[in-house]
């Protein structure tokens, strides 16, 4: 019988040829599945190919000293062999710990959260700890659910940076009273006690707005962050004390606060532009607030850092491509920040801070001129 009897169609030579190519792929694909799966190496394997007890090839395997120099090569040759790997599962039940902790940020697409997650990656890696990273989206009930699926886990501690529309929380106070050390960075709620790694960011509006003043400006405004950010308050302080000690007004009228979307900012800027004494320079929550407030004075004409100067927070690196930079930045030291916030709460891991004490560590802001 030939193969094309089974077809009522007729096909040619070259499409057999390629049916039952396709039949042999499907059989040997369907063989690989049918093969066994490889059973995991475990320490008992490797104890009694050699003989020994398990417990000695654990000690082996961690280096201990009670264990001879002969024995402890041993066991780490034929682990290489097997292609020996530890099982976290095992360690975590051994330890009561899961070698995982957590970080909650707003917006991972943000240059600054980015960098603050390679400061937490260096410190993690070398301390053998794997990341969870988790995005609130700037979202209150996002933020909560995420803390209770972290808490559900155990994970061995939490770094956080709260939402712009968080104003409760018991969640993150929940997160605490279960032993769960948390390390807050950057966006700090008032009121919690736990460890806090922060920028100071009043110094940091101070700074900038007396830079501004020095240089001439006299209509200063501020386009400041939502207000139940800690961090929006502290800009207004800073700008506040530096108007003051420059003898400059402070008017309400040049101060307007945004959601951090380009559309809103784009609407209060237009309103301070529309006023009767227009600003003649801006300082902006942070240079995303600010390259769209550009946009909107050059929509009206102005050219940027001439009729209308501006200086925000977080030192974007794009800024350095920019024909029309803000013309300084407050340098918040993300890297640093993720980095000291990681140590902290791996240093309460291993019993090097006192239980009893919380660590605030506030780095220095740097003003970055740019023109």
């Amino acid at each position: 019988m030939a193969v094309g009897d089974f077809f009522p169609l007729k096909f040619g030579a070259q499409t057999f040829a390629r049916v039952a190519q396709t039949f042999v792929q499907f059989t040997e694909f369907f063989q690989t599945c049918r093969m066994p799966i490889k059973e995991t190496v475990t320490i008992k394997e490797i104890a009694r190919r050699l003989g020994v007890a398990p417990s000695t090839v654990s000690r082996a395997l961690q280096n201990h000293p009670r264990i001879s120099a002969g024995m402890r090569e041993a066991v780490h040759a034929l682990a290489l062999q097997l292609k020996y790997h530890p099982s976290a599962v095992a360690r975590s039940l051994k330890s009561g710990r899961t070698g995982v902790i957590g970080v909650v940020l707003p917006e991972i697409r943000e240059n600054f959260f980015c960098e603050v997650i390679n400061g937490v990656e260096a410190v993690a890696f070398d301390r053998g700890y794997t990341v969870a990273l988790y995005q609130s989206h700037d979202q209150y009930e996002r933020e909560k659910q995420i803390l209770g699926v972290l808490s559900s886990n155990r994970v061995d501690g939490v770094l956080l940076s709260v939402a712009k529309n968080s104003q409760r929380f018991d969640h993150v106070e929940d997160l605490i009273g279960q032993q769960i050390p948390v390390v807050l960075f950057d966006r700090i709620p008032p009121g919690i006690r736990t460890h806090q790694v922060s920028c100071d960011i009043e110094k940091g509006a101070y700074e900038a707005t007396k830079w501004l003043a020095r240089h001439g400006h006299r209509r200063i405004a501020l386009l400041n962050g939502p207000l139940p950010l800690a961090a929006s308050e502290e800009r207004y302080r800073g700008y506040i004390t530096a108007l003051k000690e420059e003898a400059l007004p402070v008017e309400n009228g040049l101060i307007r606060r945004v959601d951090l979307t380009r559309e809103d900012t784009v609407a209060k800027t237009g309103q301070l532009l529309s006023l009767a004494a227009p600003p003649d320079a801006i300082l902006a929550f942070n240079d995303y607030v600010s390259l769209d407030a550009m946009q909107a004075c050059r929509g009206r004409g102005l050219r940027i850092n001439q009729d209308i100067t501006f200086v925000s927070f977080a030192n974007l690196p794009l800024n350095a491509y920019l024909e029309q930079p803000p013309a300084a930045s407050v340098e918040q030291h993300p890297y640093q920040l993720g980095f000291s916030a990681a140590d902290i709460l791996m240093d309460s891991f291993d019993g090097k801070t006192d239980p009893a004490t919380f660590q605030n560590r506030i780095l220095e802001p740097e003003l970055m001129v740019r023109v």
